[in-house]
């Protein structure tokens, strides 16, 4: 009878690995951070600057602040805001990145597979990158830059959701893992949902622009929150897609350097 070799593990040296998070970690600290900005922004002004936020050019009643005046308008929520924002924007990308790799080492089910792959990591990192810019520019200060970073934002991020389902689709017809039979149908949900809520956000800003009906405003702005807080649970899908992997920070062997 022939050898039978055994797998051999090799337990790592002590030194090697110099950081180590879960990727589980990862996906949650990086939703938490822009959605207690949030929620602070919006708490904030309802207590302390009601008035401020929720005054329109129609001067009749509203009831809660809109996103761009919780966020932008006041002071201290502008601050925590933009350090919300600030501080989960690198991680963002690397998720982003780590998605990229992942798509890519996945059997290419068709031709246009990879063009696909492409256009939704550059969806996504625009998606970042404009709320970067209408985060730090408010509608007070710049109101042409902050609503074409907006439009942008909404643009790139309704793509990456769609792309995301169809890439996803694509390549997961065979799978039997419940993390990913979980993580795909909640992106489904997610992204309808997300879609639908900005889409009648809409209709009520032009009511309201054309109107200025009391109230139409404030079920604008409780329809805007919902637009980023399921855009938020959309992103945080990376639990289930990544929930075995971890992030490494170590050393290269000795062989492997250069």
């Amino acid at each position: 009878m022939g050898e039978r070799l055994l797998p051999m593990f090799v337990p790592l040296d002590k030194d090697a690995v110099l950081l180590r998070i879960r990727f589980t970690t990862l996906a949650v600290s990086t939703v938490m951070c822009p959605l207690f900005g949030f929620l602070f922004c919006i708490v904030w002004s309802m207590l302390f600057n009601f008035e401020e936020t929720t005054a329109t050019h129609c001067q009749v009643p509203n009831y809660l602040p809109s996103i761009s005046a919780a966020i932008g308008g006041e002071t201290p929520q502008r601050y925590v805001w933009r350090f919300s924002i600030g501080l989960h924007s690198a991680p963002r990308l690397l998720v982003g990145m780590a998605y990229w790799n992942h798509y890519r080492r996945a059997h290419p089910p068709g031709r246009w597979y990879g063009y696909l792959c492409f256009i939704n990591f550059i969806s996504n990192i625009l998606e970042n990158l404009a709320l970067l810019l209408l985060t730090y520019v408010s509608s007070t200060e710049n109101h042409w830059v902050h609503e074409k970073a907006f439009i942008t934002f909404m643009v790139a991020s309704v793509l990456h959701m769609i792309l995301t389902c169809i890439i996803w689709q694509l390549t997961k017809k065979s799978t039997v893992s419940l993390e990913e039979r979980t993580s795909l149908s909640w992106k489904r949900r997610l992204f309808f949902f997300n879609l639908s809520s900005f889409l009648i956000a809409v209709c009520f800003y032009i009511r309201h622009n054309a109107y200025c009906e009391t109230g139409v405003y404030t079920v604008f702005s409780l329809l805007e929150y919902l637009v980023v807080l399921s855009n938020m649970s959309f992103h945080m899908t990376a639990y289930w897609d990544f929930g075995n992997k971890e992030l490494l920070v170590g050393s290269l062997p000795e062989d492997k350097r250069f």
